[in-house]
Order: structure tokens, then C-alpha cells, then sequence
């Protein structure tokens, strides 16, 4: 059995492409080529936080995982990072654990992010002028960190209710060298960009339709539970196109839930992203176009980047039980 502790996965982690795993994960989900049972999950209150349990395999590969991730939002109260967890990779033939992650929730944050990536390579519109970020958490840095190698944009403008937080991200984001502007208002978000990405645990929509302009791409990454919402829904009812990360769990969380819940949307118009990236369905057609992504985070994911990462490392005796330094 290997195991890695996070500095050790972050080192492996430069040498994987890892947005090519991603996308082949999501077409072989649309392709039913993969095994998903529905996410387990907790919901706490006080302190408001949240447990997922997401887990799977490929048919075509020798793998299964389980992942345990939370997010305690109060977290950073107490100078603790919201994100925590760890993966679990097994030999599918035996049942032998194959490799223990203590990743510390940074791959479920890093699998999100390319995930925002791999949308916005198909559906952003060709001259992104200005990106909206709302959130300005560890995901919506992460966000902007993996669009590097697909958008040809460092004007940023992001959206918080922490002003110490939106401050500390204009700091980070400024040495990364982007050009920061910070907001408390959604509609100065709305209308200076067409490509936003919302990554907050709010329960109540912060973006409206009549906000939206034209020719505007949304990926929407907040809402993995029933209970969170972060676009009006009839965001999903003027967009020309939905896509879904997958649509049997976008019919019990994320905005496509809500969105189908108020009849703003219907199942059969919905698009599953692996079918746009297999060529099987269009994606953005026209720069005029309105298009929503509804990232609520499939196991696919997580089967992905823990495979990617266990097959540099199997080989190497140093992340083996009783040799390695955690």
C-alpha cells in the first residue's frame, strides 16, 4: 500500500495533465462506462459545514475509489482551512487498498477547478473580456489558476460579503499577476464580464436573470448540495444552452434542481458535458449565446485524479507503508 500526504501528492501532481484525465472521466461517465451510486452525505447546522461521500469505477479500469471531503465554512474563524478530507484507491480485481491520499480536501478543490477548466474550453465565448469570480475562497482562486492555459484574460473582478477575505484575495491574486477589482455588488459583476463562476455555499441565489448579459457563459460550482442555490433560476430558463456535470445528480442538487423544481427548465433539454466533449452534443455555437455549467462534483473526478496520481508513484518504494515521512 502507497501512501501520500500532501506535500507529496502537490509534487506529484506537476507532472500529470491532469484536464485530459478530467475529460476522458466525463466521457466515459456519458458513456456509461462508469459505476456511480448517489453521494452520501452529512449536513451540520452549527457550525454550518458539510460531508460528501462520493465513490465509483470505471468499467474499462482496474480501480475503485472512495472519498471522504467536508467543508466547515467557519473554518477560516478559527485560522483553519473550510476544506478537509482524504481519498481511498483500491484494486478493483481484489479489494487490496491500493493508496491512501491525505490530501486534506485539496484534490476535490483541484479536481473542481479543472473541472471549471474543461467547461470554459467548450462553452466560454471566443474573447473573454473580463472574468467574475463569486467567492473569493480557495475555489475561487483555484478557478482562475487552471483557466490560465484556456482563457487569454487577467482582468479579474470578484464578488464577497468578507471584506478582510475579498482584501486577501486581491493581494494573492494581484502576485499571481491578474488586475483586481473587488465587489460587494452582484450587478457590477453581471455587467462588466461574460464569464462568471460562482463558488459559494449560499443557500439563496446572488445572481439574477435580469443581470445577465448576452453572449455571458456561467459555470456555477457552489450548489452540491439540495439545499445551496446560487443563481435565479430563470438564469437556467433564458440560457441557450444547460449543461450538466451529470444529470441523474443534477435532478436532486445543484441549480438544474432548483431550476427544475420551478419549471424553468426541462430534463429532456439538459446536456450532459461528457456528451459535448465526446463531439456527441453542442455546446456554445454563437458568442451571442447565454450558456450555464452546473458543476455539482461527480466521483468520476475523484476516480480520475487519484488514478492519475497512483499510477506516477506505483512503482516508487519511498510512498510505501513503513517508508514514508508524513
Amino acid at each position: 500500500m502507497k501512501i501520500l500526504n500532501l506535500n507529496q501528492i502537490k509534487s506529484v501532481l506537476n507532472s500529470i495533465d491532469l484536464l485530459s484525465y478530467i475529460e476522458a472521466g466525463f466521457i466515459a461517465y456519458s458513456q456509461k462506462k462508469a459505476v456511480i451510486p448517489p453521494v452520501g452525505e452529512l449536513l451540520f447546522d452549527d457550525p454550518p459545514g458539510d460531508v460528501h461521500i462520493k465513490y465509483g469505477y470505471l468499467s474499462h479500469e482496474n480501480y475503485y475509489v472512495i472519498k471522504i471531503a467536508s467543508g466547515f465554512y467557519d473554518n477560516p474563524k478559527l485560522g483553519l482551512s473550510s476544506s478537509n478530507g482524504l481519498m481511498l484507491l483500491f484494486d478493483k480485481n481484489t479489494g487490496g487498498l491500493l493508496c491512501l491520499l491525505l490530501d486534506e480536501g485539496y484534490l476535490t478543490n483541484i479536481r473542481t477547478a479543472a473541472a471549471g477548466a474543461v467547461v470554459a474550453k467548450h462553452l466560454a465565448p471566443n474573447k473573454v473580456h473580463r472574468i467574475g469570480i463569486f467567492g473569493a475562497g480557495i475555489q475561487g482562486k483555484l478557478q482562475i489558476q487552471f483557466l490560465e492555459s484556456i482563457v487569454n484574460c487577467r482582468d479579474i473582478i470578484v464578488w464577497g460579503i468578507n471584506q478582510d477575505e475579498l482584501t486577501e484575495y486581491l493581494e494573492y491574486m494581484e502576485s499571481k499577476g491578474y488586475s483586481v477589482e473587488t465587489t460587494q455588488d452582484a450587478n457590477s459583476v453581471a455587467s462588466s464580464c461574460n464569464l462568471i463562476i460562482t463558488a459559494t455555499p449560499t443557500k439563496h441565489p446572488i445572481l439574477m436573470s435580469d443581470q445577465i448579459q448576452s453572449g455571458t457563459h456561467i459555470t456555477a460550482v457552489g450548489s452540491d448540495t439540495p439545499d445551496k442555490q446560487e443563481l435565479d433560476a430563470k438564469i437556467l430558463e433564458i440560457a441557450d444552452v444547460v449543461i450538466a456535470d451529470s444529470i441523474d445528480q443534477c435532478l436532486g442538487r445543484g441549480e438544474i434542481f432548483h431550476a427544475l423544481n420551478e419549471k424553468a427548465v426541462k430534463k429532456e433539454n439538459l446536456i450532459e458535458l461528457g456528451d459535448v466533449l465526446a463531439g456527441k452534443k453542442a455546446g456554445r455555437i454563437s458568442d451571442d449565446q447565454i450558456t450555464v455549467a452546473d458543476l455539482t462534483g461527480v466521483a468520476v473526478q475523484d476516480i480520475q485524479i487519484s488514478r492519475a496520481i497512483y499510477e506516477v508513484i506505483k512503482d516508487d518504494s519511498k510512498y510505501e507503508f513503513g517508508n514514508r515521512k508524513i
